[in-house]
């Protein structure tokens, strides 16, 4: 047996969207954290697969966004 059957499923990730998309949708991007990673994906195509980084990659992502 190897060790992701002994693991079992992952939990889902809880998607959320950030306060200054408008309630009409259009470019909005949602993020999931869990341990270790932050995923990010585009809110318009979901089916499309997340991009994940390091916690530390995401927070030095988002103070070069904010300055």
């Amino acid at each position: 047996m190897n060790a992701e059957a002994k693991r079992g499923p992952a939990p889902a990730l809880v998607w959320v969207k950030s306060s200054y998309s408008g309630a009409e949708g259009g470019q909005c991007v949602e993020v999931a954290v869990c341990p270790g990673k932050v995923h990010v994906r585009d809110s318009k195509d979901i089916a499309r697969a997340a991009l994940a980084v390091e916690p530390a990659a995401w927070v030095a992502f988002l103070e070069f966004a904010a300055r």
